[in-house]
């Protein structure tokens, strides 16, 4: 199985990524036997519930120190020290200084919501050959709504995924006033391409929460973010109907890797060169949360 590669904005250079999990995800996804215990135990939310528990033990926490090590976190960017988190997940979903992700200034701007690996497209109905040729994205089974689909179908998509090793609080991209999240339930697959090469459907059909944002200048942002194995939770710490300012934390997950989704109205805005560039490509853009995603037109 081929590597999986992706250009860092911070960088300017392809990197090769450290797959958390990687012998065990090739062997569910890839292994006939490991496809029977994928279906019939590793997508079911009792089994990402069980790993959860076990990752807020006060015994996980002796994992964090060498995870940060192997990893080559900085815990000058922690709001707290290492050795203050009570488990491994109270570790997982830890908040940053806010210098060390800094929100991009311009009024016109659009951010990313995570640190994270993008893909970005300027017309999601569009959307074709995602990590593997052949595969069409769904827009109407990931949202729930025939409705809804048809009116996002020739606007903006934005997929946001998050590995282990990320930072893994969510944002929102833009200035506005969030409505009350809709959870739509479904298994607990992988979003690792390992995963995405075999069925990008797990996308669509993973549980998943949309939040709408109503904007002063961007019409309505559809914000969701979509769950996968071993993740237990997808907490909200935002407060609905309250406005909010670019940047504003929306959540967080708990242990597991993820991804965030971000839809626009037709004609509201247009992408980053680097993100439509590689997204183009097929190879996604490593960017951290609060640098440029697109602008407003």
């Amino acid at each position: 199985m081929e590597a999986i590669q992706y250009f860092n904005r911070h960088t300017g250079t392809l990197e090769t990524e450290q797959v958390y999990g990687e012998g065990f995800l090739k062997w569910a996804y890839g292994n006939p036997l490991g496809a029977l215990s994928l279906d019939l135990f590793v997508k079911r939310p009792f089994f990402s519930a069980w790993y959860g528990r076990r990752m807020s033990t006060p015994s996980s926490a002796a994992r964090i120190a060498p995870f940060i090590q192997q990893y080559n976190l900085d815990p000058a960017d922690f709001a707290e020290s290492p050795t203050s988190y009570r488990s491994f997940n109270e570790f997982f979903y830890r908040k940053l200084k806010p210098a060390a992700r800094p929100i991009d200034a311009d009024p016109d701007s659009i951010v990313f919501p995570a640190d994270g690996r993008h893909l970005g497209f300027e017309k999601a109905s569009a959307i074709s050959g995602v990590f593997i040729k052949g595969q069409r994205f769904d827009l109407p089974t990931l949202l729930g709504d025939a409705d809804l689909a048809a009116r996002y179908a020739d606007g903006a998509l934005v997929l946001s995924r998050l590995c282990p090793v990320d930072y893994h609080r969510f944002h929102f991209p833009v200035a506005g006033t969030p409505g009350e999240t809709r959870t739509i339930p479904g298994p607990l697959f992988s979003v690792s391409p390992i995963a995405l090469r075999k069925k990008l459907a797990y996308l669509w059909t993973n549980k998943r929460t949309i939040t709408r944002l109503e904007t002063p200048s961007l019409g309505t942002v559809l914000v969701m973010e979509i769950g996968a194995t071993c993740v237990g939770t997808i907490a909200q710490t935002y407060q609905p109907g309250k406005p909010i300012e670019k940047g504003h934390e929306k959540g967080y997950f708990a242990f597991g890797g993820s991804s965030t989704i971000t839809l626009f109205e037709p004609g509201r805005i247009h992408l980053e060169e680097d993100l439509a560039t590689h997204s183009a490509s097929q190879v996604e853009l490593y960017a951290r949360i609060g640098t440029r995603m697109a602008r407003a037109i």
